[in-house]
């Protein structure tokens, strides 16, 4: 690791095969942690590359548990955390809504970042029991149209730099490896970012790879279409400034998403949105997120048909009963 932090030190870069390397020694739990500290800070004083994001990744998800859903088109709905403002579960939320239109849902998620209640916070506070289990997981993905991939259960390596991230208390590059390491390896994404510049970096390895995607980033610095402010979205096919207005909304105020101040009070506003008892600016949040998302899969849907069938799964109950089917599923 020396030579590893005197090269980062002296400001130069690692290639995508070094950073692949030290991420299986950090794995194997070669360093100590004053070394570990050192090398998580150096990514906090400059930009991570694209090459060392791309090791970093690579490293991950061959360290992963992997899951073999290549019989269901699957789409990953999940945003880095990290942008400080503290919304409702708005990821979460479209997820099931997603669901209940019938397409499937493979979420990967963790305890909260950024807010008070991450997706595993939330899932956690229904009832539903993490696990690793491919014959659950898919049994899930048939009945209920979606699973829910609990990071930690999928991550081992991640074990060894816990202690470390906990003691550090802060955003390290490890946040923005999430979204982009879902042991499933879904055929579609869309993903958030806190800011612009990790939305390039996400554009730049996924357009190498064989897969539908959609990065949004909130110009006002929300990892997810917030509707406080345009929005920019990557996907294949480039990248395209979007507004409100653009798609007939109204901008809304940033405290009308507020999550709450605890678990129970991000619980309380999930299920009133999910029972269909939103406010229009919680509902369109999570609307035009969704349809977002059905266009992802497929790109020859209109918005308007996407909102529409979102809608139909939200106020229609069917994002609810997905819930609650969900949960009862435990084997």
């Amino acid at each position: 690791m020396k030579e590893i932090l005197n090269k980062l030190y002296n400001h130069e870069r690692l290639s995508k095969s070094e950073a692949k390397q030290v991420l299986q020694d950090i794995a194997a739990e070669k360093f100590n942690e004053a070394h570990l500290a050192s090398f998580m800070t150096v990514f906090m004083m400059r930009p991570i590359s694209v090459e060392e994001l791309a090791g970093f990744r690579d490293a991950l998800k061959e360290l992963a548990i992997q899951l073999d859903f290549s019989d269901f088109n699957t789409i990953d709905i999940v945003g880095t955390g990290g942008d400080g403002k503290n919304t409702f579960n708005i990821s979460t939320l479209t997820s099931f809504v997603v669901a209940g239109t019938g397409q499937k849902v493979a979420k990967h998620g963790n305890y909260s970042l950024s807010s008070q209640s991450g997706s595993s916070d939330m899932l956690e506070s229904f009832g539903y029991q993490f696990t690793n289990d491919e014959h659950i997981l898919k049994n899930q993905l048939e009945k209920a149209n979606i699973c829910f991939l609990h990071a930690p259960k999928f991550h081992p390596a991640m074990k060894a730099v816990g202690p470390t991230r906990k003691a550090l208390a802060l955003k390290t590059f490890f946040n923005i490896l999430g979204p982009l390491v879902n042991p499933s390896s879904p055929k579609n994404h869309f993903l958030g970012t806190y800011n612009l510049e990790v939305a390039r970096l996400y554009h730049y390895i996924l357009q190498e790879e064989n897969s539908n995607y959609g990065i949004i980033h909130a110009l006002d610095g929300y990892d997810e279409i917030s509707l406080t402010s345009a929005f920019k979205i990557f996907t294949k096919t480039g990248e395209k400034m979007i507004s409100p207005e653009d798609l007939g909304m109204k901008r809304i105020q940033q405290s009308a998403i507020f999550g709450g101040n605890s678990v129970s009070e991000a619980a309380t506003i999930f299920k009133t949105i999910l029972d269909g008892n939103g406010t229009d600016s919680q509902n369109n949040v999570v609307l035009t997120n969704a349809a977002f998302a059905l266009q992802i899969v497929d790109e020859n849907k209109t918005f308007e048909t996407a909102f529409e069938e979102a809608k139909n799964s939200l106020l229609g109950l069917k994002a609810k009963k997905i819930v609650e089917k969900l949960v009862s599923i435990q084997k």
